[in-house]
């Protein structure tokens, strides 16, 4: 993705958040404040890249430090969040695309399960998302992870799509991210 596609990404999220809500603009990062930096689009298809960095956006002002926004208060983090989640979807979704629409929504339902448990293996959770998103090939590693706390074989998945070296990068970047 080119340096001015990337930039156009965030100001997509920026703005169209802002457009929607006042309470979103007032959430918004100064401009010279504002992080740039994908993670997980760079696994995926060029085409899913503003819903992916929405939805990881909504990850992050959930469990994370956003790079757009920040949120006064857990009650406007929570309702932010859900906004961006939902907004990626419908990103992802007008490409007629059942299939990743659901993969992100497991996504979604199983960090938000982790999450509670405090149990990790959301970056390896990600990568593979993103790198097989809409091929419905992680189901059995989703399960691996969901029931035995293992993201091994989600990792291994995830490197062999997408390349050892992008993934390294992007799990790396997720873990600064997180709180």
């Amino acid at each position: 993705m080119s340096s001015s596609a990337v930039r156009d990404l965030w100001e997509t999220i920026a703005a169209e958040a802002a457009a929607e809500s006042e309470l979103w603009a007032d959430t918004l990062r100064p401009e010279s404040e504002r992080e740039r930096d994908p993670v997980f689009s760079p696994l995926a298809e060029e085409r899913f890249a503003l819903g992916l960095e929405t939805i990881y956006e909504g990850y992050l002002v959930h469990y994370g430090s956003p790079r757009l926004f920040a949120p006064a208060d857990q009650d406007t983090a929570l309702l932010l969040g859900d906004y961006l989640y939902a907004h990626g979807l419908v990103r992802i979704a007008a490409f007629g695309e059942v299939a990743a629409v659901a993969d992100l929504s497991e996504l979604i339902s199983l960090c938000s399960q982790l999450q509670a448990e405090r149990s990790g293996g959301e970056g390896p959770l990600w990568a593979a998302t993103a790198a097989l998103l809409g091929k419905g090939a992680v189901d059995e590693q989703r399960a691996a992870l969901r029931l035995h706390g293992d993201a091994s074989a989600l990792e291994a998945v995830a490197r062999e799509a997408a390349g050892d070296e992008p993934v390294t990068r992007a799990l790396a970047a997720h873990a600064r991210r997180l709180r």
